[in-house]
């Protein structure tokens, strides 16, 4: 039973309070990981031998279940680990003072609260830290925010075009074109105004651009697919999972670390928080650790393309059983 068919006065009283439950919702999904944002399981690099880490690590631990310590023999090994995303940063113990490694590339946030975690615990000691910038942030971009941004618009793309094709009454091999069709120039404007005009995002054009269609095909066709199998309440439930739930937990402000559980964990299986760790691996990292956002978005266009092909052909085959029906001759007598 939809909305418009209940009485009057229940429509009044539906309306009343659906509105506030969406605002409640929509300020829980965004309030909430803002208010908590802090450390949760960070991976963090140590490095050097044993004896000299040992004190580093205590400090670091007394931050109870803020970082998840790595342990590396040399400074050669935790660059290597900082560059293929491993960790966030490391402090590499050296006989001048500890040396901080970090990557703003990865989250500026976080750079910058290692940096103030390790000047804190270095001051406390008397000595002074060493900050080295592994892998920085694009020149164009020194605070990510074009990254951070960029996570609403491929939203909207994908759900706008999502229920354009639902709409529009296309199924089957038509919608899927038009989705793919649809994905693959927002991949095209998306690069041309990150890559080529703002220079926010560096790499390879083409892969750049194709990383932004694939996030929007992901997000596009799950709304699509869940409206090919459940009617035109499945643009409003697609709705709700990418802009309330993916959007705000995608980390892309910060980084799934500094979300409060379960946050940062849903924001990576959600194709905004998968596409913007991919965008972060293909521009920056030479695509290291870009396997697991690759297969999610894959995942999510995969399943949302196939529920509109199987849902097109379910409408179909209903539809031609009405014909059959309308058809058959009446029986007098």
């Amino acid at each position: 039973m939809s909305l418009s068919t209940l009485p009057p006065h229940r429509r009044v009283v539906a309306v009343t309070l659906l509105i506030p439950a969406l605002v409640a919702l929509a300020l829980w999904a965004f309030a909430w990981p803002a208010a908590r944002t802090a450390p949760h399981d960070l991976p963090l690099g140590v490095a050097g031998p044993t004896a000299a880490t040992a004190p580093v690590e205590q400090r670091l631990e007394r931050q109870e279940g803020a970082f998840d310590l790595h342990h590396y023999a040399d400074e050669a090994a935790a660059r290597e680990a900082v560059e293929s995303r491993e960790v966030y940063g490391a402090v590499v113990v050296t006989g001048q003072g500890p040396k901080l490694l970090t990557a703003s590339a990865a989250s500026p946030v976080v750079a910058q609260l290692l940096q103030q975690a390790v000047t804190q615990q270095t001051a406390a000691s008397g000595g002074r830290v060493t900050t080295v910038d592994v892998v920085p942030a694009a020149e164009g971009d020194p605070r990510g925010a074009v990254l951070n941004t960029s996570v609403l618009p491929l939203a909207l793309a994908g759900i706008g075009a999502g229920a354009a094709v639902t709409l529009l009454g296309l199924r089957g091999a038509r919608a899927v074109a038009a989705l793919a069709g649809s994905a693959a120039l927002v991949g095209a404007v998306a690069a041309a105004l990150a890559h080529s005009w703002l220079d926010a995002v560096p790499g390879n054009w083409w892969t750049v651009a194709g990383t932004f269609a694939l996030a929007a095909l992901a997000m596009g066709a799950t709304v699509a697919g869940l409206a090919a199998l459940l009617g035109r309440a499945g643009i409003a439930l697609g709705g709700l999972v990418i802009m309330l739930l993916g959007n705000p937990f995608s980390g892309a402000s910060s980084a799934p670390e500094m979300l409060p559980e379960p946050a940062g964990a849903i924001g990576r299986w959600l194709p905004p928080g998968a596409g913007v760790s991919l965008l972060r691996s293909v521009s920056f990292f030479d695509g290291a650790a870009a396997a697991g956002p690759a297969l999610t978005l894959t995942w999510w266009a995969v399943l949302g393309l196939g529920a509109v092909l199987v849902g097109g052909a379910l409408k179909e085959r209903t539809g031609n059983t009405r014909s059959a029906s309308e058809r058959a001759p009446v029986p007098v007598g």
